[in-house]
């Protein structure tokens, strides 16, 4: 029984917003960004769906242009039940698939060794070299549940939800996490790059264009997962340093007690900002050991590459209580040094 005009009206309407909401994400954004490695990944991402459609658009047409002609009422149409072979077919069947793989494959080897986010950037865009006497801005980047907290080492401040740079200056990201696995992802910028707890991943970047851009974790993980965005700016060079500025006047001291509040889980949290950044604690988070008397993972190794447990038991230290009785790691592992293994 067909649908009555009142029923089929609204399923149209919807269909409509649907194909909006698709086809208008922010001037499709994956293929019209405002940063030149995201510009190039979108190129690369053209590149390849042209060199499929030379083989899906024929297929497409000639599926339609036989279906056509051999239908069952066209009864002029040629038809031969003793047809087996075509060498001149086969060579296009099986040459241009293989031409285009051959293509295909090169591009992608050669654009996945020259956009790899720890690479050091070699131009500012597709005009634009890069000059090496700028200094790339640094910026350590730490998922939290369910927020991202960005800390500007030569500056000397931190935000929350709130990422800046100077338009056309390298960015190097340095990027981990506190608990849970996240996903960085600005698509303006550049692809997104993993956050893991305990582990530090990097991305090279730069932004080409001043405005105001999105940024979100595209990797599930959790309740708080949908809120946990952020705003990145791009700013001219006066606009960039305002910026800090308003975080050094309104913000307040990040240090490892107010971190340890911050890192607790919450929802949507507002921009917030600080001043000043105890010194060592991106590189605390890092390694696991904001906590007072918590022993670094780096410490950890340091002691492993010695030997661990067993060459600690062969110098003579007991464990667990030789190392918990030590305030700082450090010292174990001069305990260590001061008793060699006896042979």
């Amino acid at each position: 029984m067909p649908k009555s005009t009142e029923t089929r009206g609204p399923f149209w309407l919807a269909a409509a917003a649907l194909a909006a909401t698709l086809t208008g994400c922010s001037k499709a954004v994956v293929l019209n960004p405002a940063g030149d490695i995201a510009a190039q990944q979108g190129d690369l991402v053209v590149t390849a769906t042209l060199l499929m459609l030379v083989i899906i658009v024929p297929v497409i047409l000639l599926t339609l242009l036989f279906a056509w002609k051999y239908r069952q009422a066209n009864t002029e149409a040629e038809y031969d039940p003793e047809w087996h072979h075509s060498t001149t077919l086969e060579m296009v069947i099986w040459s241009v698939p293989l031409i285009i793989i051959i293509v295909l494959g090169t591009i992608t080897w050669i654009s996945t060794h020259k956009l790899d986010p720890y690479r050091p950037l070699d131009r500012i865009s597709a005009t634009q070299p890069l000059n090496a006497e700028v200094k790339p801005l640094e910026v350590q980047v730490v998922s939290l549940d369910w927020k991202w907290l960005f800390f500007y080492p030569e500056q000397g401040i931190a935000t929350v939800n709130e990422l800046a740079a100077p338009v056309d200056r390298p960015i190097l990201f340095k990027l981990t996490a506190s608990k849970t696995m996240s996903a960085f992802y600005v698509p303006d910028l550049a692809g997104m790059i993993y956050t893991m707890p305990g582990m530090e991943t990097q991305l090279n970047a730069v932004i080409n264009k001043e405005g105001t851009y999105k940024g979100l974790n595209s990797h599930y993980n959790g309740a708080g997962f949908s809120g946990m965005t952020f705003k990145f700016l791009g700013l001219n060079n006066e606009g960039f340093d305002a910026w800090v500025q308003k975080a050094k006047d309104e913000g307040q001291a990040l240090d490892a007690a107010k971190y340890l509040e911050l890192v607790k889980p919450s929802e949507r949290n507002p921009v917030t900002r600080f001043s000043s950044v105890q010194d060592g604690l991106y590189d605390r988070i890092l390694n696991m050991c904001v906590e007072e008397g918590k022993m670094c993972m780096s410490q950890m190794m340091e002691i492993d590459a010695k030997g661990g447990a067993a060459y600690m038991k062969a110098a003579g230290l007991n464990l667990p209580q030789d190392v918990c009785s030590v305030e700082n790691a450090d010292e174990v592992v001069a305990l260590l040094e001061q008793r060699p293994v006896q042979q």
